[in-house]
């Protein structure tokens, strides 16, 4: 089913375009571009759209499966809300994470509950924030690392708890390797709020997210071609492209490849209920898994007798693997800038989304770069203007 038409494009101002990849990014450019009159034929890789953000009804049991790791939608941005709605309908769903930590399980982000229980007490907010800020090393004035981070954040005892072991599982290294950065996007709460997201629009699209990309793919004017990753050669066959792949792929890797973390999934069934929410993390070293996911629970609407879970275990990206999560330490970073200042060189393409900028990207701002990439798009056809390799730096 397509979504509403916007009418024809600025007249004279046509193009045969291309989009490499039917991710987020792919898809949302593909639409604008379709909208404003321009010609797209979107190349894609797999045997399905939507990229890592691909859900498919299982048909044992019935439930709508995240294929590649789940992925919640929830953002700030309204003119994002208003567009992805155009395209599904979101059903109100708030993330809720728990984590298993030396045999007991607590909430996640850290807040006052998480505090008092780990703690054994019933403090109030203002006497958390004393005890933590007690328990915190005030020694490190501007924390460089996540480990230096942690520390001065919450103390060792909460930090050895709930982070360390996490994080040398999900990244492969000491937390004292990793850019402090990677840390700060977690918040500690001295409320009760457990909710993983803050945001004002949080929600699940009620039919899968591939089938919201298939709406926004469904256009007269887009050729879809799956099972077809886009060949460099074919650059001068479109008068623009939109490349959503790894940047480094789309050179050959004669830089070197980036470096990111993939995943792998253990999928069993359980005739019940197994772990009672969607996503239950495990801290301690000693288990493998960093957490265990239970999938009904992301469409709480729904009913299903039996369950599907997977357990996941990161590791470093093979050369076959997906990528997932990129590493973006110091020798990625000087591997990034030659691409980067390559790719800052060529005429006739643009670098979008996690892939062509080489960042992590949650699935709003996803969308919000895409629009303002092809509005830099039409802005600079319209006035003659080179149209920039990078709509937003990666470095």
């Amino acid at each position: 089913m397509s979504g509403p038409q916007r009418g024809p494009g600025i007249a004279g101002l046509s193009a045969n375009l291309a989009v490499a990849g039917a991710g987020l990014s792919g898809a949302v450019i593909a639409r604008e571009m379709a909208e404003a009159g321009h010609r797209v034929t979107v190349f894609e890789g797999r045997d399905h759209v939507a990229g890592n953000c691909h859900t498919k009804r299982d048909a044992e049991t019935g439930i709508l499966l995240h294929v590649y790791g789940p992925h919640i939608f929830h953002t700030d941005d309204e003119g994002v809300w208003n567009y992805v709605n155009r395209f599904q309908t979101f059903r109100p769903y708030l993330h809720r994470v728990k984590i298993t930590s030396g045999g007991q399980v607590y909430s996640l982000p850290v807040n006052l509950h998480t505090i008092n229980q780990f703690f054994g007490a019933a403090m109030g907010p203002d006497a958390a924030r004393s005890f933590i800020a007690a328990e915190a090393d005030a020694h490190i004035e501007s924390p460089e690392t996540f480990e230096e981070q942690a520390l001065r954040f919450v103390g060792r005892r909460l930090y050895e708890a709930f982070f360390k072991g996490y994080t040398e599982k999900q990244w492969g290294c000491a937390p004292s390797s990793l850019p402090a950065a990677i840390l700060k996007r977690l918040p500690l709460r001295f409320n009760y709020d457990d909710r993983y997201f803050s945001h004002r629009f949080q929600a699940m699209p009620e039919t899968g997210y591939t089938d919201m990309v298939a709406r926004m793919l469904d256009h007269d004017v887009i050729n879809l071609r799956l099972n077809t990753p886009f060949r460099r050669e074919w650059l001068p066959d479109f008068d623009h492209v939109f490349y959503s792949g790894p940047i480094d792929a789309f050179y050959g890797f004669d830089e070197g490849r980036l470096g990111y973390r993939t995943l792998d999934f253990e999928r069993f069934i359980h005739p019940g209920d197994y772990q009672g929410c969607a996503v239950m993390n495990y801290a301690d070293r000693s288990i493998p898994h960093t957490r265990i996911t239970e999938h009904k629970h992301f469409a709480p609407w729904e009913e299903h007798g039996a369950s599907i879970c997977y357990r996941e275990t990161s590791r470093a990206c093979g050369e076959n693997d997906i990528p997932y999560y990129p590493i973006r330490l110091v020798q990625e970073k000087q591997q990034l800038s030659r691409y980067v200042a390559r790719a800052a060189a060529e005429k006739g393409v643009s670098f979008v989304g996690r892939l062509g900028t080489y960042r992590y990207l949650d699935m709003d701002v996803t969308i919000r770069e895409a629009l303002d990439c092809a509005a830099l798009f039409q802005h600079c056809r319209k006035h003659d203007l080179p149209v920039p390799a990078f709509a937003i730096a990666p470095l």
